[in-house]
C-alpha cells in the first residue's frame, strides 16, 4: 500500500479521535481516546522517521560524489 495513503489515513483517524474526545463527557472516555491519538501518534511517527532515514541515505549519497 502506498505509504503516502498509510500516514494521510492515519492522521485522519488522528483528526476523528480527537474530535471525539473533546466531545467526550467523562474522564473515562477521555481517557480512552487520548490513548487511541497516542497509538496513532507513534504509529504516524515510525513513517516520519522512515522518511527522514531515507532522505539522510539519499543525502548521504551526494557527498561522496566528486565535485562538478
Amino acid at each position: 500500500m502506498d505509504p503516502e495513503k498509510l500516514m494521510d489515513g492515519i492522521a485522519l483517524e488522528m483528526e476523528t479521535a480527537l474530535a471525539a474526545m473533546a466531545a467526550a463527557g467523562s474522564v473515562e472516555e477521555k481517557q480512552k481516546y487520548s490513548e487511541i491519538v497516542r497509538n496513532l501518534s507513534q504509529s504516524l511517527g515510525v513513517f516520519l522517521r522512515m522518511a527522514s532515514d531515507m532522505m539522510g541515505m539519499e543525502l548521504d549519497d551526494f557527498d561522496d560524489d566528486e565535485p562538478f
